[in-house]
C-alpha cells in the first residue's frame, strides 16, 4: 500500500496541533473559567471605559452613562452577563440627555456588542432592565472610534499580540483540516485501487 495518504494525513494533523498550540498560547492566562471570564480582559486597552460589576434583580433596572468627545464617530458599546445562564435576558434602552431615542436592544446571550454612529459630542444613557427570572451580574464597555483605537493600530498592544496569533492559528487550522481531508481521500483511493488490483489477479 502506498504511503502518500498517511503522510498527507499526518501532515494535516500536525498543522492542526500546531494551530491549537498557537491559539492556546495567545489566550491570556488570567482567563480561567466561565465564572470569572471577562471579555475586557481579552481585549485589554480596547475600551475607553469599563464599568464595575452591577447586580440586577428580575424586573429592576440599572443606569449607565457615557459621554462622547468627538463628532461623526462610531461608539462601540457592549454588555456582558458575567454569570450567564440559559434564560437570562436583558432589555437595553439607549437615549441621550435630550431624550433622543437611539433604540431598544434585547440581550439573550452572554455578550452583546453594538455600534452607534454619533453625529456630535453627546452623553448616552443606557437603561438596562433585567427581564429574566433570576439575578444577573453585568459589566458595560464603551469604546469611542474603535477602528482607530491604539489597541488595533499598535502591533505591540495586548490586543494585537493576541489577535495576530489567533489569525495565524485560524489559517493553520483550516489548512490542516483541508490537508487531513485530502489525505483521507488519498488513502481511500489507494485502498480501492489496491483492492481492484488484487481482484484482477
Amino acid at each position: 500500500m502506498k504511503k502518500r495518504g498517511p503522510i498527507v494525513s499526518v501532515s494535516g494533523i500536525v498543522l492542526i496541533i500546531i494551530s491549537l498550540s498557537i491559539a492556546t498560547s495567545a489566550i491570556p492566562t488570567n482567563v480561567t473559567g466561565s465564572g470569572d471570564f471577562f471579555v475586557s480582559s481579552l481585549f485589554e486597552e480596547m475600551f475607553d471605559e469599563i464599568s464595575n460589576e452591577i447586580q440586577i434583580v428580575p424586573g429592576d433596572s440599572a443606569h449607565f452613562s457615557y459621554t462622547t468627545y468627538s463628532s461623526d464617530v462610531p461608539i462601540l458599546w457592549g454588555i456582558q452577563i458575567i454569570d450567564y445562564q440559559a434564560g437570562d435576558e436583558l432589555s437595553i434602552d439607549i437615549s441621550n440627555i435630550f431624550g433622543d431615542d437611539y433604540g431598544t436592544f434585547t440581550q439573550k446571550e452572554p455578550i452583546i456588542f453594538e455600534a452607534l454612529q454619533i453625529s456630535q459630542s453627546d452623553t448616552l444613557n443606557l437603561e438596562i432592565t433585567n427581564i429574566g427570572v433570576r439575578d444577573v451580574t453585568i459589566i458595560t464597555m464603551f469604546s469611542e472610534d474603535p477602528e482607530n483605537s491604539e489597541a488595533l493600530t499598535n502591533f505591540d498592544s495586548p490586543v494585537m499580540s493576541m489577535v495576530v496569533p489567533l489569525m495565524v492559528s485560524g489559517i493553520l487550522l483550516i489548512l490542516g483540516i483541508t490537508i487531513l481531508i485530502i489525505g483521507v481521500i488519498v488513502i481511500l483511493v489507494d485502498l480501492k485501487n489496491n483492492y481492484n488490483n488484487k481482484r484482477n489477479y
